[in-house]
């Protein structure tokens, strides 16, 4: 089976940031950014009005610091990001949880992925490995996935990782005002709002880390959920139900081996070619 060929060196990461939206996460932040710098050298870290230390860990380390007054959301960090990135000209963005459960050593293989499909979000998907994903987060996840699969009328695979390279195109759409979702609700919408503009998603499979000294998670199962569901009910009342939308989201969603994967260190072309023609569908 052909491999992705994985570029190495600084143009592979030419035109390519890595955010990191980050609150309250002062055990956690230095040592990630650490490993995106690792993978890449430009880092931008969104400080959304954090009252620990986590401004403080990032001292003697080039990245990029942006901070806000006060705690905005997750939406309003990855904007920030997102502003900053396309006025330097970035091509690119891969966004990374500022809780340590992304390991940045996987974005070569979504930046690879991107790489081949440019008009599309990749996403990190944790769901194959159910034994490592709390069991009512996994739960939640798969409940969102139906829907949004829906509503942006091709499955979808982990709706909710935050692990994700997003086109110029697609932070462009952002910063519209068309995607009025905060919290975690921006992040499920901008995936319907751009698959609605010819940007679908592709998945490729990582593994999820969830540090024992990380803070607990601000994604609420019940609550959150039940946004995502309300705004999606709403774009599908708007859009007729989009049967064709619910017919496909059926399909399992296409999800390209990682980096741990035996035999396919990136993923395969016929993968990847396999993912064009489930869209297709």
């Amino acid at each position: 089976m052909e491999s992705i060929r994985q570029e190495t060196g600084a143009s592979a990461w030419e035109g390519v940031w890595i955010a990191i939206p980050a609150y309250q996460e002062e055990r956690t932040i230095r040592t990630l950014a650490q490993e995106a710098l690792a993978q890449c050298p430009r880092v931008i870290v969104v400080d959304d009005g954090s009252s620990d230390g986590t401004a403080r860990c990032l001292e003697g380390l080039p990245v990029r610091l942006i901070r806000h007054p006060q705690n905005m959301g997750k939406a309003a960090s990855l904007c920030t990001a997102f502003q900053y990135a396309l006025s330097q000209d970035a091509q690119c963005v891969i966004a990374l949880d500022g809780d340590g459960q992304h390991d940045a050593a996987d974005a070569p293989v979504l930046l690879a992925a991107w790489r081949h499909h440019p008009e599309r979000i990749v996403i990190g998907s944790r769901l194959h490995d159910r034994s490592q994903f709390p069991p009512s987060r996994y739960r939640a996840n798969k409940f969102a996935c139906f829907w949004i699969s829906w509503a942006a009328r091709h499955p979808i695979a982990d709706s909710q990782s935050g692990f994700r390279v997003y086109p110029r195109e697609v932070m462009r759409l952002a910063l519209s005002g068309r995607v009025r979702g905060s919290r975690f609700t921006f992040e499920s919408e901008i995936l319907i709002e751009a698959a609605s503009r010819g940007h679908e998603t592709l998945a490729v499979a990582i593994p999820g880390r969830y540090p024992v000294h990380a803070r607990a998670s601000h994604f609420r199962p019940v609550i959150d959920i039940a946004k995502i569901v309300v705004m999606v009910a709403r774009r599908l009342l708007l859009s007729g139900m989009a049967p064709l939308g619910l017919w496909r989201s059926l399909h399992p969603a296409v999800v390209l081996p990682g980096r741990h994967a035996a035999g396919a260190a990136a993923g395969s072309h016929d993968m990847l070619g396999a993912a064009t023609k489930a869209s297709a569908q």
